[in-house]
C-alpha cells in the first residue's frame, strides 16, 4: 500500500501551505509519510480529540500519539470521525492519514507483541502506520526482543512501518548490527536549533533512517530569543513557522504540538518561504544541548 496525499484541503476557509501535504522520498520499506505531523503529547480527552480534528481539517495528514500519552483512543476516534464527516472535502480514506503510536516500555517479546495489538484495538483504525519503540530503556535484550515484536506485527498487518525513538547512535548501531529482518525506518528524537543532535541526525540520515523531530518549537521556551525574533521578522513569519521550516530544510519530519486552532493552522503554513544557507548556519549555531523533557539517548 502506498500513501497518496491529497491536494490542498480547505475547511472553513482555512488553508495550509502545500508543503504540509507533500510526501517524503520512500522510507526504508518503500512507503512514504507526510512531512509534518501533529504531536499530541501532554494532551488528553476532548483536548486531544479537538486538536486532531482541527489539524486534519487544516490539511495535516500525520498524527503522532503513544501509549504513554494515554490518548490513542481519542486520536483514533478523531481520525475516524473526520474521515466520515462533511469536513473531509477531498474524500480522504484511512490510508491517506498517517497515524503513529509507540511502545511504552521494552520488555519480553510476548509482552511487547500483546501491547502492540492492544494499541491497534485502542485507536480503532485497523492498523497503525508507524509504530516506534519509545526509548532505549530496558537493556539490549529487551530492545531487540521488542523490535522482533514490531517485525512480526508488520508481518501480521497490524503495523505498516517500524521505527525507534530517543535512540542514540549506539542504540541504532546495535539494532543494525543485529541484522534485523526489517530495518528501522525512523528515529524520533528531540531536535531543534537549540539541541541539534547532529551526531544522531547525521548517523540516521547516512543509514537511510528518517529523523522525526519532536519539540521542534522548543516547547515555546525560545520564541523571544533575539535571533529567532530577528529571522522571523526577516522572513515575515512567526517564530514557530521559522522553527518548523528549519526542521524541514534539514530533511526532518517535525512534530509541532498545539491545542489552539490558530496555532495548529499557523504551524503547518510554512510553504511560502525558505531560509537561506547563511541563516540556517546561524540557527544551527544556537545549539546549547537544551533538553526540554527527557534524554535517554545515552542509556546503557
Amino acid at each position: 500500500m502506498s500513501y497518496s496525499l491529497a491536494s490542498r484541503t480547505k475547511a472553513s476557509d482555512i488553508t495550509v501551505a502545500q508543503s504540509t501535504l507533500l510526501t517524503l522520498p520512500q522510507l526504508a520499506n518503500g512507503l512514504s509519510m507526510p512531512t509534518i505531523h501533529l504531536g499530541v503529547y501532554l494532551t488528553s480527552g476532548t483536548e486531544t480529540y479537538q486538536a486532531v480534528r482541527w489539524a486534519l481539517e487544516a490539511g495535516y495528514r500525520g498524527i503522532d500519539s503513544a501509549q504513554m500519552y494515554h490518548n490513542e483512543k481519542e486520536s483514533g476516534k478523531a481520525i475516524r470521525d473526520f474521515l466520515s464527516s462533511d469536513a473531509n472535502l477531498n474524500s480522504l480514506r484511512r490510508e491517506d492519514i498517517h497515524y503513529t503510536s509507540k511502545l511504552a516500555s521494552n520488555s519480553s517479546y510476548e509482552t511487547a507483541r500483546k501491547s502492540i495489538t492492544r494499541s491497534v484495538k485502542e485507536c480503532g483504525l485497523g492498523y497503525i502506520d508507524l509504530f516506534l519503540l519509545h526509548s532505549p530503556y530496558g537493556g539490549k535484550h529487551a530492545r531487540l526482543e521488542s523490535w522482533r515484536a514490531i517485525e512480526d506485527a508488520i508481518d501480521a498487518g497490524e503495523i505498516k512501518i517500524g521505527g525507534v525513538s530517543n535512540y542514540g547512535v549506539k542504540h541504532v548501531q546495535e539494532l543494525l548490527d543485529s541484522k534485523p529482518r526489517i530495518l528501522p525506518a525512523v528515529n524520533q528524537v528531540e531536535a531543534h536549533p537549540f539541541n541539534t543532535r547532529e551526531d544522531i541526525t547525521s548517523f540516521c540520515q547516512e543509514n537511510n533512517i528518517v529523523v522525526e523531530a519532536y519539540a521542534p518549537l522548543v516547547r515555546a521556551l525560545k520564541m523571544k530569543h533575539p535571533t529567532i525574533v530577528s529571522l522571523s521578522q526577516k522572513y515575515s513569519c512567526t517564530p514557530g513557522q521559522l522553527l518548523v521550516r528549519w526542521s524541514l530544510q534539514h530533511g526532518y519530519v517535525p512534530l509541532p504540538k498545539s491545542v489552539k486552532k490558530a496555532r495548529i493552522v499557523e504551524n503547518g503554513d510554512i510553504g511560502g518561504f525558505s531560509i537561506d544557507d547563511a541563516d540556517m548556519k546561524t540557527m544551527d549555531g544556537l545549539d546549547e544541548y537544551l533538553v526540554t523533557d527527557w534524554d535517554p539517548t545515552d542509556t546503557a
